[in-house]
């Protein structure tokens, strides 16, 4: 569907009234705490619910413990052998253009400033990082998987956010909408998905149009798991440009909370770096990934490696001419690519599996390789607002 300003503005107002409910129950009645401590013990997909695990989280549990019905499982393997063959990729897009992303959008900048992950930045990286290794495994909707799990917990942690802000005053609805409304559901689905396409291509890397669609209907599957309403979801690539550009048209700016968020994300990356000659390409390459104009909005400092920056995506472009034309390079390279994931996600999680929990407050300070993969080589879907 074609979104208009009218249609946007009905989402801000719309949240996810399953999750809101089971959320708005469990402290109603006291039961969070309980919650919390048995479903550390949920963490893989067909594993039994524990004793005790109040009735309707467990009611809640079972309703959303299936992928929907509509999944194409073809286009789902073609995404995961998309991942596989660009995972280091996908990873660099993810860190330095869809985390930066969200900052641009002040609103969201300040929701994320009222969980403790402002302080913890390389545990909200952790997160995003593993659930997407989970979504990417082969068998990430079977039993014994991590994924499904780890999706509905993340979808009553939104709510959780929502009933606290609401509760507390803290959110000025008639003016910001419900927080984590489905308009801003649907936009870091973008986020996670369009906009990690457009890096990749911004990169240089050579996708086909097969794996660019697969791996955006991954992320469709995911908005449905978590909540996103599937009538207004974009249901294609050009509807999710128009979708994402009018989302940002709409909200994205500067802001003190983006700044800060930046600023940490930056200081992550550079402990992640050996040594510190290289600390200034993570600046460097969020500037190149999203422009001038947001990297000073989100304050990246400039260094002497933007001009170097610039030159990456020639460098990659001739890395994936050698796995186009060699097999051996290709497995090589792919190899390469896991290796780095897996070290990278190591060095967030300190090797630990990260938990989803309902936080039962908000913080104090809170201040408002498949076979055709190179055929049809993809290129974004044009621009739909200009400015």
């Amino acid at each position: 569907m074609a979104h208009t300003e009218a249609s946007m503005n009905a989402l801000r107002h719309s949240g996810d009234e399953l999750a809101d409910a089971v959320v708005a129950t469990l402290f109603e009645r006291g039961e969070v705490g309980t919650f919390n401590t048995l479903m550390r013990h949920v963490s893989t997909a067909g594993s039994p619910l524990p004793d005790g695990l109040p009735y309707v989280a467990r009611e809640y549990l079972q309703t959303t413990g299936m992928p929907p019905s509509w999944v194409d499982w073809g286009e789902m393997e073609k995404a995961r052998l998309f991942f596989v063959d660009n995972n280091v990729h996908i990873s660099t897009a993810l860190s330095f253009a869809s985390m930066p992303a969200c900052y641009l959008v002040p609103h969201v900048a300040r929701l994320l400033s009222a969980t403790h992950g402002l302080d913890y930045p390389s545990k909200r990286m952790a997160e995003t990082g593993q659930f997407t290794v989970y979504l990417m495994q082969p068998d990430a909707f079977e039993a014994g998987s991590r994924f499904l799990p780890a999706a509905q917990k993340v979808r009553l942690l939104h709510a959780s956010i929502r009933h606290h802000l609401k509760r507390e005053g803290l959110w000025d609805t008639g003016t910001l909408g419900t927080p984590i409304c489905q308009e801003d559901l649907i936009g870091g689905q973008m986020f996670f998905s369009l906009l990690v396409l457009d890096s990749l291509h911004r990169l240089n890397i050579h996708m086909s149009t097969e794996g660019a669609e697969a791996y955006f209907y991954a992320w469709r599957v995911v908005g449905a798991l978590l909540g996103v309403d599937q009538d207004a979801v974009p249901k294609n690539l050009e509807e999710g440009r128009q979708f994402l550009d009018l989302y940002m048209i709409r909200h994205m700016g500067p802001s003190e909370e983006g700044a800060r968020l930046t600023r940490q994300l930056i200081d992550l990356y550079e402990e992640v770096v050996p040594g510190t000659f290289f600390d200034p390409v993570v600046s460097a390459l969020i500037r190149h990934l999203v422009g001038d104009t947001c990297a000073d909005w989100l304050q990246v400092p400039r260094t002497a490696w933007d001009n170097v920056a610039r030159v990456v995506p020639s460098l990659l472009g001739v890395l994936e001419g050698i796995e186009d034309r060699s097999p051996l390079g290709a497995w090589a390279l792919d190899r390469l690519g896991h290796l780095t994931t897996v070290l990278e996600l190591s060095s967030l999680t300190r090797g630990r599996v990260m938990h989803y929990a309902i936080p039962e407050q908000l913080k104090k300070d809170y201040g408002v390789g498949d076979g055709v993969r190179r055929s049809r080589r993809w290129t974004p879907p044009a621009p739909t607002v200009t400015t």
